[in-house]
């Protein structure tokens, strides 16, 4: 069986400057989880660490055993976590919404209520996602911690989560484009002279800078790295192959593959019920699988507990197995 060339202890080591990193994966691999040993060990580490949730199905409360929702709360030493608000987050962007249309409105000289705009931008099943996005912006451009520790949506939501950064840009560029042509035709057909204030170019502005910054953030190697968690079965496995790829031609560094979950054959015995000996043959053939296809890039095998991963007992049992 192929041997990890490099584990995650080893990563880090080769990659000091690290900042932001991510956690993603199919539904139920324990991205969470792993995320959660990271953090832990990098506070240990010394390093002030901020472990956040940017999945819309919150689980870290549950999982450190302490109500984190709504705001960075202290967890352990140099270790803080926070549940992002969704729903604050979406209020916040549909009052900031509604002030732009506003100032669109009032500058195209149109009567129509911003209300009725900001009800059909905000019905989009993205919206959610966007909202997000802008609040992880947010932590990543304060820089308030020496690291940040992301627990990811779903791969496929995390793929749009991390990709608006490059669609936003295109965006706010033919945004810019239009309004500067639609400024210079209102100042030509203008009796007045006087150059006008414009509000909602100066955010776009303002706007395109930040994204730029995020993605600038998001794309380097030295700082960023987004670390894929899948079982040893077929449909995790294929998840990630086809994301690690697609990551990849997005210029998001990729950290690695944390394989979870794995039986301890040496714990078995010849009574072990067939079920289980069944489920380690599988699994054996899949890391088979997951050796040839990452071959470099596995970075550690963390074993099935025979507990669940709560709490900070035994988070720091997963930290030794993931940093060990």
């Amino acid at each position: 069986m192929s041997q990890i060339t490099t584990s995650m202890t080893g990563y880090f080591r080769g990659h000091p400057n690290l900042k932001f990193l991510y956690f993603g994966g199919k539904g139920g691999v324990g991205k969470t989880a792993l995320a959660g040993a990271t953090a832990l060990w990098l506070a240990g580490q010394g390093k002030r660490t901020l472990l956040a949730s940017t999945n819309p199905v919150h689980s870290l409360s549950g999982l450190l055993e302490k109500s984190v929702f709504g705001a960075p709360t202290a967890v352990a030493e140099n270790f803080w976590a926070y549940e992002i608000d969704t729903k604050e987050t979406i209020e916040r962007s549909k009052k900031e919404i509604r002030e732009k249309i506003q100032w669109f409105l009032k500058f195209a000289d149109i009567s129509t209520k911003a209300d009725d705009f900001v009800e059909s931008a905000t019905m989009n099943p993205a919206f959610e996602e966007s909202a997000m996005f802008e609040n992880m912006v947010d932590l990543m451009l304060k820089d308030d911690y020496d690291v940040y520790v992301f627990d990811t949506a779903p791969t496929a939501n995390a793929r749009r989560l991390l990709g608006m950064s490059k669609v936003y840009s295109l965006w706010v560029d033919k945004m810019l484009k239009s309004r500067e042509e639609a400024r210079s035709l209102r100042q030509m057909l203008s009796f007045s002279k006087k150059k006008e204030d414009d509000p909602l170019l100066a955010y776009l502005l303002q706007f395109r800078e930040r994204m730029g910054q995020a993605r600038q953030r998001l794309t380097d190697s030295e700082k960023t790295a987004f670390f894929f968690v899948t079982l040893p079965e077929a449909l995790p496995i294929a998840v990630i192959s086809r994301f690690i790829g697609w990551f990849q031609d997005f210029g998001i560094p990729v950290g690695g593959v944390i394989v979870n979950m794995l039986l301890d054959k040496e714990a078995l015995g010849q009574d072990s019920p067939e079920f289980v000996l069944n489920r380690v043959r599988m699994q054996e053939e899949y890391l088979k699988t997951i050796w040839h296809k990452f071959n470099g890039s596995v970075r550690a095998l963390i074993p099935l507990f025979d507990q669940e991963l709560r709490g900070l007992n035994m988070l720091g049992k997963a930290a030794k197995r993931l940093m060990g």
